[in-house]
């Protein structure tokens, strides 16, 4: 399996970057984000890949960190979920940001990604939500804020209200998250209200 490619970028458009290494041209699929991290033409890039094989063909995906292509790898496990939808979601959001919306069971916000409509956002929710530590071990932090979002009824019902207030689930959670779970439910929406305010 290619683990990686290294060489000079030869070709890039909106949907794959084309690495020369050795003498030979690696097409290499990506997401926007790597896109958006490639350098120019004719200069030297390292991405992390996954080569997919399949009857029909064998496909070359490229990332720009490991915390991509774990995610990657994460979202393509789900039954249904192909590189296309894999691609859409890391175009849309950073791997944290997927590690965040699917720890707070956040599906909503996965259709943000072309192609990912409710039903299939919710059953990569349903499927990831215990992985979902896999996704970016560097984001412990979210992850246990999210977790304290969930631990008791007064933590349960101000994330509840936050979201009848317009904010996002997983807004919510990190907010309340964030906050001692001893305090009262009024107490910990007005301390979420103000870490939101201030911007998580």
């Amino acid at each position: 399996m290619i683990a990686s490619v290294r060489g000079k970028l030869i070709y890039s458009d909106n949907t794959c970057a084309v690495v020369e290494c050795a003498g030979v041209g690696y097409k290499c699929f990506v997401t926007k984000n790597t896109l958006y991290n490639l350098p120019q033409k004719n200069e030297e890039i390292m991405l992390y890949t996954y080569l997919s094989v399949r009857e029909d063909a064998m496909d070359l995906y490229g990332f720009k960190d490991l915390d991509e292509l774990e995610a990657f790898k994460l979202i393509t496990s789900v039954n249904g979920v192909g590189a296309k939808i894999g691609l859409a979601l890391l175009s849309e959001f950073t791997a944290s940001q997927l590690t965040l919306y699917i720890a707070s069971n956040d599906s909503k916000a996965l259709t943000a990604a072309s192609g990912v409509g409710l039903k299939l956002a919710q059953r990569i929710v349903l499927e990831l939500k215990d992985k979902v530590g896999s996704l970016q071990s560097g984001d412990e932090i979210v992850i246990n804020a999210v977790g304290n979002a969930t631990a008791n009824t007064n933590t349960k019902e101000a994330v509840s209200a936050l979201v009848s207030l317009g904010y996002t689930q997983s807004e919510a959670s990190l907010a309340v998250g964030k906050l001692d779970p001893a305090l009262s439910t009024e107490e910990l929406i007005k301390g979420a209200l103000k870490t939101l305010a201030r911007g998580i």
